[in-house]
C-alpha cells in the first residue's frame, strides 16, 4: 500500500507497513471517564474513526482498541464529591462517551476494555518488570509499585527529552521511591479512599497506575508488536513514554508508529475540564447539527490545532451545507446513485499522504462545483458520475448524509431531531427567565417557574456553572 503516517517517535513521515499483511492494529487511548467528553476529546474519536475509514476503504482489517480508565485518583475525588460511588460515577460517564462517538458518527471500537476488567494482566507484567530489574515495590510498606527510570536508558526517546531535564513524575506522593521520576505502576491503597477501589496483589491492595493500564491491554488485544499507537498529542509525555519504556523493558515491540492529533483550544489555550473552557459534545450537538461538528473536527489537518470559536463554527457548518445541499439537489435529479467504488485519485493521493484531510476537502468542493455546473447543463450522465464521486469522498470521511447514521435526517434534520430543538429552546426560554428572577431575588417566580417545568415531566438541577434539566424517566441530563 500507498499510505504515509507521520511518526511521532521518528519525527517523519514514513512509508505504513502493517505488521500482519492486510490488516491493521490500532490502539488510542480512550478517556478517564470522570466527566462527560467535550469536543477537544471527541476530535481523536474523529480523526481515528477516519483512519479506520481509509484503511477500511482499501481493503484491510481493522482491529480498533480504545481503552476505558474507569478507576483514577480524579474518578474517586469526584465521586466522593458528589456522594456517589465511584463506579457509578465512572459508568455513567462512559456512557455519555459512548453517546458522543455514536451522535457524530464514529464506529464502535471493535474492543473498548475497562481498566478495572484487566488487573490480572497488569500485576503479571509488573511481576515481569520486577523480575527484570525495571521496577521496584516501594521499601515503605505502602503497596506502591514504580518503574525504574535509570534502568531503562531509551527512557525519553518518545518525546525527545533527556532524563536530566525531567521534572519529577506527578503520579503519586512519592512514597518510597528511588528516584522523583520514577512513574507509578501500582498504587497503594490509602485508608480514606474506598475498599471497593483497590485489588488484592503480592505487593499488597492498591490500584493501577495510568500508564500501566494502557500496556497491558494493549498486549491483551493487539500482541507484543502492533500497527498504530495514538491519541492527543498531550499524551505524549508522560503517558506515552511511560507506556512505551515498561512495555519494551518487558520485551515487547509495542507500537510501530504513534499518531498524535492536536488540540482544540480556546483562545490559544488547551481545552480542559480543569481550567473551565470545555464545551461538552451534548451541549454543542444541541446548537450545531451533529454531521457539521463532525464536519468541523476534521476540516484541519490531524496535527494542526483548532482554534475553537462560534465563527470558525458556524463558517465550517456552512461549508458543509455547500455540500450536502448539491448532494440532495443531484439526487433529486440523478435518483437514487451509489457512491463509487473507488474514490478519485487526488482524493486518494491527499488521503494517503499523512491524512490529509484538508488537501482531500479541496478535491470534494472542486466534484462539488462540477457538479453544481453539470447540475445546471442539465447533464444527467455527467451528473449520475459526479455524484457517485462525491458520495464515496463523503463516506470515507463519514459524511455522507445518505448513509448511516446520517441516513434519514434531511437538510435541517427529522421531525424528531426538529422537536428535540423546539424542546431545546423552549426549556431554555423558561430557565432564562428563571434566571433573571432569581437575579433580582424574586425566588417565589424561580421556583414556581421551576415547578411547572417539573409537572411537565421536566427536572431541573442547579450547579455551579448554572442550570441542567433532563426529562423525569430518563438518566441522562439534557445538557
Amino acid at each position: 500500500m500507498s499510505f504515509r503516517l507521520y511518526d511521532t517517535a521518528t519525527r517523519e513521515i514514513r512509508d505504513f507497513v502493517p505488521v500482519q499483511p492486510g490488516k491493521v492494529g490500532i490502539y488510542h487511548c480512550g478517556l478517564t471517564v470522570q466527566g462527560p467528553p467535550h469536543i477537544g476529546h471527541i476530535r481523536k474519536e474523529v480523526v481515528f474513526d477516519v483512519l479506520r475509514r481509509w484503511f477500511e476503504y482499501q481493503g484491510l482489517s481493522v482491529t480498533i482498541v480504545a481503552n476505558i480508565t474507569d478507576i483514577d485518583d480524579k474518578i474517586l475525588q469526584k465521586a466522593g464529591d458528589a456522594g456517589r460511588p465511584w463506579w457509578a460515577w465512572a459508568y455513567e460517564n462512559e456512557r455519555a462517551l459512548d453517546a458522543a462517538y455514536e451522535v457524530l458518527g464514529c464506529m464502535p471500537a471493535t474492543y473498548q476494555p475497562r481498566a478495572t476488567g484487566h488487573v490480572p494482566e497488569m500485576v503479571e507484567l509488573m511481576q515481569m518488570l520486577i523480575k527484570n530489574g525495571h521496577a521496584y515495590p516501594a521499601e515503605d510498606g505502602s503497596g506502591d509499585v514504580y518503574f525504574d527510570v535509570h534502568s531503562w536508558p531509551a527512557y525519553g526517546e518518545l518525546s525527545g527529552q533527556s532524563l536530566d531535564d525531567m521534572e519529577p513524575a506527578g503520579d503519586s506522593e512519592g512514597r518510597g521511591k528511588r528516584d522523583p521520576r520514577d512513574f507509578a505502576l501500582w498504587k497503594g491503597h490509602k485508608p480514606d479512599e474506598p475498599e471497593s477501589a483497590s485489588w488484592p496483589t503480592p505487593f499488597g491492595r492498591g490500584r493501577p497506575g495510568w500508564h500501566l493500564e494502557c500496556s497491558a491491554m494493549a498486549a491483551k488485544y493487539l500482541g507484543h508488536e502492533f500497527d498504530i499507537h495514538g491519541g492527543g498529542i498531550d499524551l505524549r509525555f508522560p503517558h506515552h513514554e511511560n507506556e512505551l519504556a515498561q512495555s519494551r523493558a518487558a520485551g515487547q515491540r509495542f507500537a510501530r508508529f504513534w499518531m498524535h492529533n492536536a488540540w482544540v483550544t480556546m483562545s490559544g489555550e488547551k481545552m480542559s475540564k480543569s481550567l473551565d473552557n470545555s464545551l461538552l459534545v451534548a451541549d454543542v450537538v444541541r446548537r450545531i447539527r451533529p454531521i457539521e461538528l463532525r464536519y468541523y473536527l476534521l476540516a484541519a489537518h490531524y496535527r494542526s490545532n483548532i482554534d475553537f470559536s462560534e465563527e470558525s463554527m458556524a463558517a465550517d457548518a456552512a461549508a458543509f451545507r455547500r455540500i450536502e445541499g448539491y448532494v440532495y439537489r443531484a439526487m433529486e435529479v440523478a435518483g437514487a446513485t451509489e457512491p463509487a467504488l473507488r474514490v478519485p485519485e487526488q482524493f486518494a493521493a491527499a488521503m494517503d499522504n499523512d491524512l490529509a484531510v484538508p488537501q482531500a476537502l479541496s478535491v470534494l468542493f472542486d466534484a462539488v462545483r462540477e457538479g453544481n455546473s453539470l447540475l445546471t447543463a442539465g447533464d444527467s450522465a455527467g451528473l449520475a458520475e459526479n455524484l457517485a464521486n462525491v458520495r464515496a469522498m463523503l463516506q470515507v470521511l463519514g459524511l455522507d448524509p445518505f448513509a448511516e447514521p446520517w441516513l434519514g435526517l434531511d437538510s435541517v434534520g427529522s421531525a424528531g431531531e426538529r422537536l428535540r430543538h423546539v424542546i431545546d429552546g423552549l426549556v431554555e426560554t423558561i430557565l432564562d427567565q428563571r434566571q433573571q428572577a432569581r437575579a433580582r431575588k424574586d425566588f417565589a417566580q424561580a421556583d414556581a417557574l421551576r415547578d411547572h417545568l417539573n409537572t411537565l415531566g421536566i427536572v431541573v438541577e442547579d450547579g455551579p456553572s448554572g442550570s441542567r434539566w433532563y426529562f423525569a424517566d430518563s438518566s441522562r441530563s439534557a445538557d
